[in-house]
């Protein structure tokens, strides 16, 4: 039987159409996830408090570095490796890749596992400034070969664009996160429900348990669909040695672990610095840690909210231009560019709009704390460029440059880290939240200057930014408007109705915007 050809445009077409489907799987269970998380954030601001919250927050600078080492770089190498076999239509070396991958990164896990687990005390003394950590590092560094394990088998379906387990994993980690603390905080009180630093960093266990254990059971029971496991015609099914896969797998994945393993550093120095830089600037120890935990565990998971869906695009956008970079393919490359970037500036765009309108009320109602809500507002002018800049660095990681991010993200951190240490003296809190702010700016535009030298693509500024800009703009204050006299008239439980309004101001705008053809399904074609 005559196979049928796709031209470029129907291939192009078929390419951009599996990026938003893809990007579609992640972002629903990314909301989901984060909702469930929302929820668990409120909960454990409750059942801790802002001072262990912030305790509480002091591990995950530790666990971070240890994640970069042993799963971060090996999961993207993964993902652009079994990419590149797509895209070449070899897909026999696909298993034998992912077998190294896992055993290369439990490895590392366990010496790391290992180390935190003896040198714990020492860690949270010296390192973190915050002795009563210790027993928490030691629970979390039972965690790394799980969290290995996920990583890899998740950048194995990154790779091949299959991004439904991937997607279920979020959720089953999250979910059986939440479920352990609550059970064990529900029991371990008796009826009155307090959670310890420990008993959160449990759930944490639990929940990169649970979904290792998912993630590895679907590697039995979904096999290569027919299309990647057939032989015939223009495919290339070699079988590559291991010593080559290896090899393959070390040169991709060591420069990006050393590289973000520098920026996981400067990221843990920035977040140890500030409680130990509120300290100088006249707070006490207890209401420094206070301000950190509000900061950290309340305000900017708010921020981070939508990046559900930037990060979903970003997830797949490097295997997207690694496929097409490999096939030799611009115009896939320039078409994908110019969708992500126009999409994050929309979603960072409308995000601000929410929280500059209903930061202040958000921070009061969800998490009853004045001061969340003002970091909130303040922090809402971050989202276009912070949402932004993952996706560029997924463009330039796709095109095997990920140098050039990685020097970036260094310039930027390093700047954040010089303004920390300058500002937070003199000027407190607000210090922090305007060193962050100019941190960013400077990576985003760094990445930006690098995304345009080295891919051609159109960029629509009327429908990217003036015409979102306009319409949030408009939206937010009428919804704000209408939200200060529906309080006025009603008893509804606050945090719902300001739930129900931040839905319905992200409706409008998403209305208008398809209304003035800002927003097309052209696009996609």
């Amino acid at each position: 039987m005559e196979k049928k050809v796709l031209t470029a445009q129907q291939a192009r077409y078929i390419k951009i159409s599996n990026l938003l489907r893809g990007t579609v799987i992640l972002t629903l269970a990314g909301f989901a996830t984060r909702f469930i998380g929302f929820f668990y954030r409120i909960f454990l601001s409750n059942a801790m408090g802002a001072e262990l919250m912030g305790i509480y927050q002091l591990v995950f600078p530790v666990f971070t570095i240890c994640y970069t080492i042993f799963a971060m770089g090996i999961q993207t190498a993964l993902s652009r490796l079994i990419a590149s076999e797509t895209g070449r239509g070899n897909y026999r070396n696909i298993y034998r890749i992912l077998r190294i991958g896992i055993l290369l990164s439990v490895g590392l896990a366990l010496l790391l596992s290992f180390l935190v687990y003896i040198f714990a005390d020492q860690i949270a003394l010296r390192f973190l400034l915050e002795a009563r950590s210790a027993s928490s590092l030691r629970l979390v560094a039972i965690a790394f070969p799980f969290c290995g394990i996920t990583a890899c088998i998740n950048g194995y379906y990154y790779g091949l664009k299959k991004t439904a387990v991937p997607a279920t994993t979020q959720l089953v980690e999250q979910a059986f996160r939440v479920l352990v603390v609550y059970m064990i905080a529900l029991y371990a009180g008796a009826g009155d429900i307090r959670v310890s630093c420990e008993i959160a960093v449990i759930g944490l266990v639990a929940g990169e348990l649970t979904s290792c254990i998912y993630n590895l059971t679907s590697i039995f029971f979904i096999k290569l669909p027919p299309d990647l496991s057939a032989e015939g015609p223009g495919l290339q099914n070699t079988v590559s040695r291991r010593s080559t896969i290896l090899h393959n797998l070390l040169s991709l994945s060591v420069p990006l672990s050393a590289n973000r393993l520098l920026l996981s550093i400067l990221h843990s120095i920035e977040a140890i610095l500030i409680p130990a830089m509120l300290r100088r600037s006249g707070l006490s120890s207890q209401d420094a840690m206070v301000t950190f935990g509000v900061l950290n565990g309340m305000s900017i998971p708010f921020i981070m909210f939508p990046t559900a869906i930037t990060n979903a695009l970003a997830v797949l956008v490097l295997p997207t231009i690694s496929e097409a970079q490999a096939a030799g393919n611009n115009n896939t490359i320039g078409k994908t560019t110019s969708i992500t970037i126009k999409y994050s500036l929309i979603i960072g765009i409308i995000s601000s709009g929410v929280f500059i309108a209903f930061g202040r009320d958000l921070g009061n109602a969800v998490f009853h704390n004045e001061a969340s809500g003002n970091y909130l507002t303040i922090l809402a002018w971050l989202c276009p460029f912070l949402y932004l800049t993952s996706t560029l660095g997924s463009v330039i990681n796709g095109l095997g440059k990920a140098h050039i991010t990685f020097v970036n993200s260094v310039i930027g951190t390093i700047s954040k880290i010089i303004l920390i240490a300058t500002l937070i003296p003199s000027q407190g809190i607000n210090g922090y939240l305007f060193a962050v702010l100019i941190g960013q700016l400077i990576i985003t535009a760094l990445d930006a200057c690098a995304v345009i030298r080295n891919v051609r693509f159109s960029f629509d500024s009327i429908n990217s930014i003036l015409k979102p800009g306009i319409i949030v703009a408009a939206a937010s204050l009428l919804v704000k408007l209408a939200y200060n006299s529906a309080k006025k008239m009603t008893h509804i439980n606050e945090v719902i109705m300001l739930l129900s309004f931040c839905s319905i101001l992200c409706v409008i705008c998403l209305a208008l915007l398809f209304l003035s053809k800002a927003v097309s399904r052209h696009d996609f074609r």
